[in-house]
């Protein structure tokens, strides 16, 4: 991303991002909020649903592997919290203009869904934060995810 506001100037900024994240080459410090949804968005895109979850599964896991972030119960990858965002980008893929290129799609999911803390309103901390959260989907405990869909 070239400027402060987190906006992609180009298309290529995207393909660029991309290439790092799935070659484990993207800095680990760039590896924040907006750069998730890009690649949330990127896979859905690219893959039929369930082909998009399986390789964002894969590709965070081997890039987490990559820069020494490992799953504990504190930190690491989170099934449920990356389930939740990819359910959130293919609700915000619906909506959206069908003629409307990647470019606009990120800019416009970035913009939309900023807030990272977005999955509380859903979750109780303890419950998002359990070791079965974080290593399998697990249902909203204060209000059911199909108000968000």
């Amino acid at each position: 991303m070239s400027d402060e506001t987190g906006k992609y100037q180009t298309t290529d900024e995207i393909k660029n991002l991309m290439d790092a994240f799935e070659s484990c080459t993207l800095p680990r410090c760039e590896w924040h909020h907006s750069v998730h949804l890009t690649v949330a968005l990127w896979y859905l895109i690219q893959y039929e649903e369930h082909e998009a979850i399986n390789h964002l599964r894969e590709a965070i896991q081997r890039y987490n592997s990559s820069v020494g972030i490992p799953t504990t119960k504190d930190g690491g990858y989170h099934e449920t919290i990356r389930l939740f965002w990819m359910r959130i980008v293919r609700r915000y893929l619906s909506v959206a203009q069908a003629n409307a290129s990647i470019l606009q799609l990120a800019n416009g999911l970035i913009q939309t869904y900023s807030d990272k803390s977005l999955p509380l309103q859903y979750y109780s901390k303890d419950l998002l934060m359990s070791w079965k959260a974080r290593t399998s989907w697990i249902e909203p405990d204060l209000k059911p995810f199909e108000l968000c869909e």
